[in-house]
């Protein structure tokens, strides 16, 4: 049975639901959504909306894109349709170029260049909501000096897979296929982070962690535009990109390693949870948990005039 057979997605999602009502602010003031983001695979990246939201209140019940009332964290608004009406909180474009969501409640964008490129106001909160982990969960203690994270797309450059082996160092090789709870937790342990994922940084980020991102081959779909989105808000105007070359060794990497500004990253996060806050403003009434989540699986329920 493949990852995204109906009886899997539904376990997930109970399992989710679960899980979220273990959290204080679910029980204290939950509400439910229909909320979209990518589930084609496990990965810790798309997994970051159903895990952080239920910390603020917010239940996500997965919904098809066309049937959703929030958009999450991800390169997800392309899969959006262009008269979507719903919210949208921190979601990012894939490929550098327009995509206009003229209908959209824009309560937060990964960046610049994808506020730009759908036409939402000037005043919308920018940033990936992955920044968000730090405030969610401690740092785990220090384990290993320098944490790879490859993009699912490089789990098998040979290149990039030997940088591992360096003598001298404590090297963890960090799988983005899994949850969003266990892969921070690593990601938080390593002192340094080399990472072909835009999640790596975003979480490198978040920790104060000294990062550097590279591109081995084959080049992502979209090519570099989600990390320079991203640095269009944490790093304006500078890159912690290094070109790979596979005779690169670690200690290369890592001299480019650097951490986000603090300043920037903090006020990044207060926007996010700012925008957050306004989800039922933006969205109108929404059910409450628990007796909301079965409204919104049967598509009853999900926000405003949806």
């Amino acid at each position: 049975m493949d990852y995204t057979h109906p009886l899997r997605r539904r376990a997930r999602g109970l399992r989710q639901i679960a899980i979220a009502a273990t959290q204080p602010a679910t029980l204290r003031h939950g509400v439910v959504v229909g909320a979209h983001w990518w589930v084609g695979h496990p990965n810790f990246g798309d997994d970051m909306t159903q895990w952080l939201l239920p910390r603020y209140g917010v239940v996500p019940v997965h919904r098809r894109s066309a049937e959703a009332s929030l958009a999450g964290v991800g390169s997800i608004l392309e899969s959006l349709p262009p008269n979507f009406d719903g919210a949208i909180w921190g979601s990012g474009l894939m490929h550098d170029r327009p995509y206009p969501l003229p209908r959209a409640k824009v309560l937060a964008v990964r960046g610049q260049l994808t506020r730009e490129h759908i036409g939402a106001p000037d005043r919308v909160a920018l940033g990936d909501p992955g920044l968000l982990v730090a405030r969610r969960i401690r740092r785990p203690a220090l384990r290993w000096d320098v944490g790879l994270v490859p993009h699912a797309d490089h789990r098998s450059q040979a290149a990039f897979l030997a940088l591992a082996e360096t003598p001298g160092l404590r090297v963890r090789m960090i799988d983005v296929h899994r949850s969003a709870s266990r892969t921070v937790r690593e990601i938080g342990a390593c002192a340094a982070v080399v990472t072909t994922s835009l999640h790596g940084l975003v979480t490198a980020d978040a920790f104060g962690i000294p990062a550097v991102w590279t591109s081995p081959e084959p080049p992502l779909s979209g090519g570099a535009f989600k990390f320079l989105d991203y640095e269009s808000v944490i790093t304006p105007n500078d890159s912690r990109f290094l070109a790979f070359d596979k005779r690169m060794r670690l200690p290369e990497l890592l001299a480019h390693a650097a951490p986000a500004p603090r300043a920037t990253v903090e006020t990044a996060v207060d926007a996010l949870e700012a925008a957050i806050g306004r989800l039922t403003e933006v969205l109108g009434e929404l059910p409450r948990f628990p007796q909301g989540v079965s409204q919104v699986i049967a598509g009853r329920a999900g926000g405003g005039s949806r």
